[in-house]
């Protein structure tokens, strides 16, 4: 009975940690007025998701994301700026796709598919990367982009798991603002984890 109520305990205990760093994301992403202060409060919550992971349960929430997200509060957006860049690339495909009927669009859809796939799972990698690891933005772009390349399994995680949260965010949306962001980043940054094995068996690589 008393393991049964010590799991019970630790479960909603984690559950209240999530719904608090969710929160905290949301507060400190509108105390950047959206634009300045997303990125930051992402790399805070994929900071403190890494530290869960590395056993480090008892940090300071609180402390740990307002010293994160100060710290990364300029570097990160740059982060942004290429991101909303790749992002803005992917829209104009998807309109370029949609509007022309010709053959040779056809011809070159597969290809535009396959650049835009790529694309957001390098993007989904940054945040993971950006966190784990001190490089510079070239090497950040260039492991996330070879991570995504040699981890198809942990890309089919990211995505069932991203797309698990969606749609039961999709039918109960209260707790999408509770636990939105912050489940989404714990399946990326898990799954981005077990793929940094694989990294490491592949140093060569990357250097």
């Amino acid at each position: 009975m008393n393991t049964l109520a010590n799991r019970a305990f630790a479960a909603t205990e984690w559950i209240s940690k999530f719904a608090y760093i969710n929160l905290l994301w949301i507060g400190f992403s509108l105390a950047g007025l959206i634009v300045l202060g997303f990125f930051p409060a992402t790399i805070a919550m994929f900071t403190i998701i890494r530290k869960w992971l590395k056993g480090e349960t008892e940090i300071p929430i609180f402390r740990t994301f307002w010293t994160t997200w100060r710290s990364e509060l300029f570097r990160s957006n740059g982060l942004g700026l290429l991101v909303a860049a790749v992002v803005g690339l992917i829209v104009f495909n998807l309109v370029f796709v949609e509007r022309s009927g010709n053959g040779f669009t056809s011809l070159i859809q597969i290809p535009i598919y396959l650049f835009m796939f790529a694309a957001i799972m390098t993007i989904l990698y940054l945040f993971p990367v950006y966190v784990h690891f001190e490089l510079k933005w070239f090497q950040i772009v260039k492991n996330s982009f070879l991570m995504m390349l040699i981890s198809p399994i942990e890309n089919i995680v990211m995505i069932a798991g991203i797309v698990a949260v969606l749609f039961v965010v999709k039918f109960i949306p209260a707790l999408g603002f509770f636990f939105g962001g912050s489940l989404i980043a714990a399946i990326i940054m898990s799954a981005a984890y077990l793929g940094f094995g694989k990294m490491d068996r592949k140093k060569s690589v990357f250097e």
